[in-house]
């Protein structure tokens, strides 16, 4: 089978009510099945549709068959090889009557395969009679790493001699293992945030990680079944992509509002018996829920709600109570009153999701959206990092709301449903704990880590989310606080043990991953202290860094569109691996001046782009700061960029980009040489953590750019420049010198 089959297939269609059963044969089945060498005619033929007779079941008083349709039957040589049917996207493959149907297609007096499998469009399910788990199982999304064992199961030649027989000694023979080692880190990946309905609409949280750029960078890094870890689970979007492509998972949080929304959103409940505990509620809600001023008065007597509980002090108002209108409050106790009566744990927390959700908007923070509809804002903790009491009072209908958040936790479900069942659900853990202590994880157990930490003092996570874990009686104590990994907050925690808390996480981290495999580390902050913080931490606890990748997290958050010159929008993604000998990052002397590297690099950037946004420049300094290492003395020296950026350059509001200033020149005045060398080992550094040796006119076409402003240099410089750090490979590639050499000048 040829590599990349679904290379230019965009996969989120599948979540599109229109993708139905024919579009998952026409789109996905079909080009596999021309792979494998199967046609509608020929050799290997495609039997469509073909209508047997049940043997066994009759209706009616005259004793009518029932007919049984399989999608495919593949006759070989004159017999029949194995069966496959289609099935809708939603539909789950894996157990139950979808199963069942497929294997009495086999059995059939007429058929009598030993092999059958199924498809939805996300997964490709093969089985072997009288085996009950899968023999091959994949989403094919990462169909390339499986070709070798697809073919050696169905290809039409091993149904020519000794055909079963044959085939299960193949399936041992062809099984290939996973190498690791030999990942290459992703490029930059197109964000699309709102493109699953898994993740976007459920519940608000203060940061929320782009679902397929973790996706992708799962299925890069793992094998199907592998373990993933997050530490620092946050929204879950880690445990979720993982489960969703049949790994196992680990979602570890501090914050208890972070472990219950994961666990509401992926425990499996009946769609059925979720739906009419619902309506109970909402029968109930409409019929006695408090609407006169003395209903209200009567529901607060009666129903609990969040009392005397104290706020941050950068909230607007000082206790829990005093966010929410008599009216909110009584018809908020009363819904949570209902809810609480479900019998069914996991329909009551489900229930409980919607209903934190629905908090999210009923409160006097809520600031409603100009443009999108009274219902589209969001919650002043989510724009402002602080319970801010919106300028203009709204107050949403509490059921409406509530009907509307069901919906899309409904939704959400039934999409992760497809997947998830009980069983694949419960080889994963979702727990509350520290990343500083991972003690319920053994040592090397682990096969990937994607995490995004706090972000030194940008969020106060546990402050910021009294008003959703008092309305749902969850506890957090004062040790959770001494362990919570930010800096400042209410308990004004100092950077120093900030950076301590991260340096034990990171130690952790290592201690549970299995050797060679790889750690995503996602970081976003301006400071270039904390990249050093996080590095030097990694190395030393004896990690391999292996390159940093810029990753923009597509449209831009209120938080930085009021503060564009403190809030970055993008990100990078550090990427480590665990091996025996680890590569230690060399020190390149790239001279005295820090200060006048930094103004080369943020000058080559603004020149390469025609302008620059505060994102690009910084992002690009730090990635080249991290790979020649004096990312600490550009960290003690320099530190935040932006005043030198607003004092050097103008800054255009409309584009968010800086240029030079007008009738000025670039100001960095640096030896050629040196210029050349710097922008080389950087573009090296990359190439070989993606394995890739440039030939010289790559380098060219890459180093050129950069170099635009002041002299531009001759090739012939750029190449003896380029033979001082790097050695020839074949007839015109290249290579950076041997890494164990401490000085490449």
């Amino acid at each position: 089978m040829k590599q990349s089959l679904f290379k230019d297939f965009n996969f989120s269609l599948l979540n599109s009510p229109d993708f139905k059963e024919d579009s998952v044969r026409e789109e996905l089945i079909k080009p596999i099945l021309d792979a494998l060498g199967y046609s509608a005619s020929g050799k290997y033929k495609i039997i469509r549709s073909k209508a047997l007779q049940h043997p066994f079941v009759n209706i009616g008083s005259q004793k009518r068959k029932i007919n049984l349709i399989p999608d495919y039957l593949f006759e070989i040589e004159k017999k029949y090889g194995w069966v496959l049917d289609a099935k809708a996207p939603e539909e789950d493959i894996r157990t139950g009557e979808n199963v069942e149907q497929i294997y009495s297609y086999s059995i059939h007096p007429e058929i009598n395969v030993n092999i059958f499998a199924l498809c939805n469009g996300r997964e490709f399910i093969v089985f072997k009679i009288n085996e009950e788990r899968p023999i091959l199982s994949f989403h094919l999304s990462e169909i390339d790493k499986y070709c070798n064992k697809l073919e050696s199961i169905l290809s039409p030649t091993n149904f020519t001699k000794k055909r079963i027989e044959k085939t299960s000694l193949q399936i041992e023979k062809n099984k290939e293992e996973f190498d690791y080692l030999s990942c290459i880190p992703l490029s930059e990946i197109p964000s699309r945030k709102q493109a699953a309905k898994r993740h976007f609409g459920v519940h608000g949280y203060f940061t929320k990680q782009a679902w397929n750029v973790v996706s992708d960078y799962i299925l890069n890094f793992t094998d199907r079944g592998d373990l993933v870890l997050d530490p620092f689970g946050g929204s879950g979007v880690t445990f979720i992509e993982a489960i969703m492509n049949g790994r196992k998972a680990i979602h570890i949080d501090l914050n208890p509002l972070s472990v219950f929304i994961v666990k509401g959103l992926v425990t499996p409940v009946k769609e059925k018996d979720l739906y009419n505990e619902y309506n109970v509620i909402i029968d109930k809600f409409v019929k006695d829920g408090p609407k006169t001023k003395h209903d209200i008065e009567s529901a607060l007597r009666k129903y609990p709600y969040p009392k005397n509980i104290t706020l941050p002090k950068s909230s607007d108002v000082v206790s829990i109570e005093q966010l929410f209108s008599k009216y909110q409050l009584a018809n908020l106790a009363y819904l949570k009153s209902l809810i609480i009566k479900v019998k069914d744990k996991n329909i009551r927390n489900a229930l409980l999701l919607a209903f934190s959700s629905t908090i999210s908007k009923i409160n006097l923070t809520y600031h409603p959206s100009t443009t999108r509809g009274e219902n589209a804002g969001d919650n002043a903790v989510f724009r402002y990092y602080r319970y801010r009491i919106a300028p203009e009072k709204v107050e949403l209908d509490v059921i409406n709301t509530f009907e509307i958040k069901f919906n899309k936790l409904r939704k959400a479900k039934k999409e992760i449903g497809t997947v998830v069942n009980a069983s694949i659900f419960g080889d994963s853990k979702i727990y509350k704990g520290t990343a500083t202590d991972l003690k319920e994880i053994k040592t090397e157990s682990v096969d990937y880590i994607y995490t995004d930490p706090p972000y030194g003092s940008k969020i106060p996570y546990l402050d910021l989310s009294i008003m959703w874990n008092a309305w749902l009686d969850l506890t957090v104590n004062e040790k959770d606080y001494k362990l919570e990994a930010i800096e400042g907050g209410e308990h004004n925690i100092t950077k120093e043990h900030y950076a301590d808390l991260i340096n034990k996480s990171i130690n952790e981290m290592y201690r549970v991953l299995k050797f060679n495999r790889w750690m995503s580390f996602v970081f976003a902050h301006k400071d270039p202290a904390y990249w050093h913080m996080i590095v030097e931490s990694a190395e030393k606890a004896g990690f391999e860094y292996v390159s940093a990748v810029k990753q923009l997290s597509g449209q831009s958050s209120f938080k930085k569109r009021q503060n564009p010159f403190t809030v970055l929008s993008g990100q990078l993604i550090i990427n480590f691996k665990k091996v025996d000998n680890p590569k230690s990052r060399m020190k390149f002397q790239l001279g005295d001046n820090v200060m006048d590297l930094a103004m080369n690099n943020i000058e080559s950037t603004i020149a390469e782009k025609d302008g620059a946004t505060l994102e690009e420049i910084s992002n690009q300094l730090q990635i080249n700061a991290i790979e020649l290492n004096f990312i600490d003395i550009l960290a003690r020296e320099i530190g935040d960029i932006t005043p030198i950026l607003n004092q050097q350059y103008d800054f255009d509001d409309e584009t968010q980009k800086y240029h030079l200033k007008k009738n000025t020149k670039f100001k960095a005045n640096i030896d050629l040489n040196l210029r050349i060398k710097y922008f080389l080992l950087s573009y090296m550094r990359r190439m070989e953590a993606q394995k890739f040796y440039p030939t010289f006119e790559d380098v060219i076409f890459n180093i050129m750019p950069l170099l635009k402003n002041g002299i531009t240099p001759e090739n012939q410089t750029i190449l003896s420049v380029l033979e001082s750090i790097a050695d020839k490979v074949g007839h015109d590639r290249w290579r950076l010198k041997n890494t164990g050499q401490m000085d490449l000048f």
